[in-house]
C-alpha cells in the first residue's frame, strides 16, 4: 500500500514472554536476564521517563524547530518471490552454513555441494525424500553456479523444478539493474530504470499475491540473474530512491518499459487492448543512438509458413506481406498475408510473437520478397510502451533529472513512497 505515515504498534511480545514465564529466566538476544533484574531496569526506565516529563516544554520547542531537518525513515517495501528457474529436472546447490528443512519444517541432514532432483513425483536431496524445499543461509545460496540472496524454495511440478527466489525488493533490485541496462550509465538514467522496476514488481505483487511467485525472472516481466552482477552504483541508485514509486489516481501503475523505441513510444491499446491514461505514446528522438535503433533479418519463405501455420495462420505458398494499417507512432497495426489459399489478416503484434520477439526486434518495419526470402527492416527494439531505455540514457546525459524522464514517459503519475505494514 502507500505510505500513510501511520506508526507501527508497541511490540509487547517481551512483557507477556515475563507474564507467561514468571520467575522463570528469561532469553533475550545476547544475553540472560531475570525477572528481578527486568523488573529493575523497567523502574529506571519509568524514573527517566518521569524527569523527561519534566522537560516536556523544551523538548517540544526543539521538536518544532528541528523537525524539519529529520530525514523520514526510509519507506519499506517487503519482499519479492521470483520464479527463477522452472521445468529442470535437477539442480546443483552450494553455500555458506546453508540449512535446509522440508516442506514441514524438518531440518534435514545434507551436504554440500548437493544435487536436488524431481524423485517420485517429489523431490530428493541426497538420502532425503520430500515434495518441497527450503534452503537458507548467512550468505549468497549458489543454484547452478548463480548466486541468490534471501530464502530459496524448490518443489516438484508435472512439468519439473519450480524454484522460488523469496527477498526483499530493494535487494532484489540491486541485482536487477545490470540485467536491464548498465549501471554504468548516467546515475539519473539508473535511477529512473530502479523506480520503474520496482513499481512494475511492487504491481506485479499486488496482482499475483495468491499465486506460488509474483515475478518471471526472464523478458515475460523482467529479467533477474541473481546477486552475481551487483555493484555499487546499482545500490546507490536504489538507496537514493528507495521506496519510491509511480502512480496514478492514487494507485501504483503499470509501468511498462522497453529498450529503444525508434522516435516514438507506443500508445499501450495497440499492444495490449487495453487504454492506460499514462502509457501514451511521445515524441522520443533520444534513442537514436542506440545500437539496436536500426535492425535488419532474413527469413526463408518455408521456415515462416512454418512458423505461422503452427498457430493456425494457413499460408502454403506464401507470396506477399504488406502493411494494412499504421498508428501515430508509425508502428504496423495489422499486416495483410497473400499465399495459395489468399489473404488474410493478422494483428502485427500477434505476427511479431509468432516469429520471434528477437527476430521481429518492433513492430515498426518494412518487409520485402527477395527470391524464396523475405527481408524486414526496422527501428527500435520492443513493444515500445512505457519508458524508452535508451531514450532515458540520452535524456540523463542531457542533465535531466530522474524525475524529470519519469514524468515525460508516464504523463500525468506522482512518484511516492511506498510502505508495507
Amino acid at each position: 500500500m502507500l505510505d500513510k505515515g501511520s506508526a507501527s504498534p508497541y511490540d509487547t511480545r517481551f512483557l507477556r514472554e515475563a507474564a507467561k514465564y514468571g520467575g522463570e529466566r528469561l532469553t533475550a538476544p545476547d544475553k540472560i536476564i531475570d525477572l528481578e533484574y527486568f523488573f529493575c531496569f523497567y523502574q529506571k526506565v519509568l524514573e527517566a521517563w518521569m524527569s523527561t516529563v519534566r522537560l516536556f516544554p523544551a523538548l517540544l520547542l526543539f521538536a518544532l524547530l528541528f523537525a524539519p531537518l529529520a530525514e523520514a525513515a526510509p519507506a519499506g517495501t517487503g519482499s519479492i518471490r521470483v520464479a527463477i528457474i522452472k521445468g529442470a529436472e535437477k539442480i546443483r546447490v552450494e553455500g555458506y552454513g546453508l540449512a535446509v528443512t522440508d516442506g514441514r519444517g524438518v531440518r534435514l541432514a545434507v551436504s554440500f555441494p548437493a544435487v536436488i532432483r524431481r524423485d517420485r513425483g517429489g523431490l530428493s536431496v541426497g538420502r532425503h525424500l520430500t515434495h518441497r524445499l527450503t534452503l537458507s543461509s548467512p550468505g549468497v545460496i549458489r543454484i547452478n553456479g548463480k548466486g541468490y540472496r534471501g530464502i530459496i524454495e524448490v518443489a516438484s511440478s508435472s512439468r519439473g523444478l519450480l524454484v522460488i527466489d523469496e527477498l526483499p525488493v530493494e535487494d532484489y533490485l540491486i541485482g536487477l539493474i545490470n540485467c536491464e541496462i548498465s549501471s554504468q550509465w548516467p546515475m539519473e538514467a539508473v535511477k529512473a530504470q530502479v523506480v520503474v522496476s520496482r513499481t512494475f514488481a511492487l504491481y506485479q505483487k499486488e496482482t499475483r499475491n495468491n499465486s506460488l511467485y509474483h515475478l518471471e525472472s526472464s523478458v515475460i516481466d523482467q529479467v533477474y540473474d541473481g546477486s552475481d552482477i551487483e555493484d555499487s552504483r546499482a545500490a546507490q541508485a536504489v538507496e537514493e530512491t528507495r521506496g519510491e514509486v509511480l502512480t496514478f489516481a492514487g494507485a501504483i501503475i503499470q509501468s511498462f518499459f522497453h529498450s529503444s523505441c525508434g522516435g516514438h513510444t507506443e500508445d499501450s491499446e495497440y499492444v495490449w487492448s487495453v487504454s492506460y491514461p499514462y502509457l501514451r505514446g511521445v515524441v522520443c528522438a533520444n534513442c537514436s543512438a542506440t545500437p539496436s535503433v536500426l535492425w535488419e533479418q532474413t527469413i526463408g519463405r518455408r521456415k515462416l509458413e512454418s512458423l505461422l501455420k503452427r498457430r493456425g495462420y494457413a499460408v502454403s505458398g506464401l507470396r506477399v506481406i504488406r502493411p494494412v494499417s499504421r498508428n501515430r507512432s508509425g508502428r504496423i497495426v495489422s499486416l495483410e498475408l497473400v499465399s495459395d489459399f489468399g489473404a488474410l489478416t493478422i494483428p502485427a503484434v500477434k505476427f511479431r510473437a509468432i516469429v520471434g520477439y528477437g527476430v521481429i526486434r518492433s513492430t515498426d518495419f518494412e518487409v520485402t520478397s527477395v527470391d524464396d526470402n523475405f527481408v524486414f527492416i526496422g527501428v527500435g527494439y520492443g513493444h515500445g510502451v512505457g519508458m524508452c531505455q535508451w531514450g532515458a540514457k540520452q535524456r540523463a546525459e542531457e542533465g535531466l533529472s530522474y524525475r524529470d524522464i519519469l514524468s515525460y514517459y508516464y504523463p500525468g503519475t506522482r512518484l511516492e513512497r511506498y510502505h508495507t505494514d
